[in-house]
């Protein structure tokens, strides 16, 4: 089995077309329904389970919840002209102090579906010029216009669906 790659060693594109754009949110806008064919009728003793320690697939989905913040933030960042996005909290602690696995699986997507749809309505609100506004990302400390971070998000939740697609490949 090919392993995958770390989130913190993958390396990203910057000076993406504005006209990706509109791509990219279809790809936001899908995750959820995406997340939810994934776990459709998987046992919940499987959705908490935590090999080695890691993360539940729960946990990944509130994870991923728990950064439509930071997302956003990110969105007011740009339209602010800040030279340097906000960082976020490597060490996911929202994720580790939230206690997902107590939540139920249809609560936590519902809770996805509605935090990742105020951020599509948020994007659906810019501008082209808004699109190619830049920015420094915190950690990757490399600029990036608002397209490069749509897709910045689009890569995450893809990293995380294929972590619980191993979780439940394995389980």
């Amino acid at each position: 089995m090919i392993l995958q790659t770390p989130w913190f060693d993958r390396k990203f594109q910057s000076g993406l077309p504005a006209g990706l754009f509109p791509c990219l949110v279809e790809r936001l806008r899908g995750t959820p329904i995406r997340i939810d064919a994934l776990v459709s009728g998987t046992d919940e003793v499987l959705l908490n389970r935590k090999p080695d320690n890691s993360w539940s697939i729960k946990e990944h989905i509130g994870h991923m919840a728990d950064l439509e913040a930071l997302h956003d933030g990110r969105i007011d960042d740009y339209l602010a002209g800040k030279k340097l996005l906000r960082a976020t909290d490597l060490q996911n602690k929202a994720t580790d102090e939230a206690d997902h696995n107590s939540k139920s699986i249809a609560a936590l997507l519902h809770y996805f579906r509605q935090v990742r749809m105020n951020f599509i309505v948020k994007l659906e609100q810019l501008d082209d010029q808004m699109l190619n506004a830049v920015s420094v990302h915190p950690r990757l400390q490399q600029p990036m216009n608002l397209v490069d971070m749509v897709s910045f998000v689009c890569e995450h939740d893809d990293h995380h669906l294929a972590k619980m697609r191993r979780l439940l490949n394995n389980g």
